[in-house]
């Protein structure tokens, strides 16, 4: 097997024997972990916790290993890949104009016929900070509208739902009626609830958990800010890196059955 990883992640000794562990014992083809992300600055424990969190809700870790489902994530920071499956996916030249190559990667080698894991790991962290909020939204903005197929319906809906799901309970609370108050509440306190283990697994405390709708109301803004530098010509860009629209695999019609799922920024 072949192990791809960034050069700002630090391993534990033991991670590669993990990695082989877990993949023998689920008879996975392709393990991916997680890393986890610096979070020292305000900026980034606002918005690196629910960086994983959003990713995590849209490419679900249980969808991304069963088979029969057409979600496929990784994480580039960590991927240990089949070799025979990397080469019968095309190779590395199969995903070298993918601005998002984790996933991209992850996707030729799922409708290749692999079996994909994704998870998580101690052992494996990530050494780069965005301490500044300019930082933080290049990073996102970079990407975030590409994972949305650069389609203006689905930024509407995307934008609709986070609307929806995050900012909406608030709005209850601070405006609604007495019932509405109530449910706002509930909602909220569900939501909170179900994003404190990610906001103490980056070492955070959990009362940066409450922001949630705050980091929410930021990832909308760049996701927005990506498309509107996308239809003002200036597309994609990483590291100085320019992505023309007809260039990115995850536009391409998929060579298997299945079809290119979405990502979160």
């Amino acid at each position: 097997m072949d192990l791809a990883t960034d050069a700002d992640i630090r391993h534990a000794p033991d991670v590669l024997e993990r990695l082989v562990a877990t993949a023998q014992r689920r008879r996975r083809d392709l393990v991916s972990i997680m890393a986890r992300l610096r979070c020292e600055t305000g900026f980034e424990k606002l918005l690196i916790p629910a960086f994983t969190y959003f990713f995590a809700g849209i490419y679900g870790f249980g969808a991304t290993a069963n088979d029969r489902s057409r979600v496929a994530g990784a994480a580039g920071g960590c991927v240990l890949v089949r070799r025979t499956l990397l080469e019968r996916a095309g190779g590395m030249a199969a995903i070298r104009d993918a601005v998002i190559d984790d996933c991209a990667l992850a996707r030729v080698c799922k409708d290749a016929g692999g079996r994909l894991w994704l998870g998580y790991d101690p052992g494996v962290e990530s050494t780069r900070g965005y301490p500044t909020l300019a930082a933080l939204w290049d990073m996102v903005a970079r990407s975030a509208y590409t994972q949305l197929r650069r389609n203006p319906l689905i930024l509407l809906g995307c934008v609709a739902g986070l609307a929806y799901v995050f900012f909406l309970p608030w709005f209850a609370m601070v405006m609604g009626s007495p019932t509405d108050r109530v449910l706002g509440l509930v909602a909220y306190a569900a939501m909170v609830r179900t994003y404190v283990p990610m906001v103490t697994w980056l070492g955070c405390r959990p009362a940066w958990a409450l922001a949630l709708p705050v980091s929410a109301a930021l990832y909308t803004a760049m996701t927005v800010s990506s498309a509107v530098r996308h239809h003002h010509g200036h597309g994609a860009a990483w590291k100085g890196r320019a992505y023309r629209v007809e260039m990115t695999p995850e536009h391409r019609p998929s060579p298997g059955p299945s079809t290119q799922s979405s990502r979160p920024a």
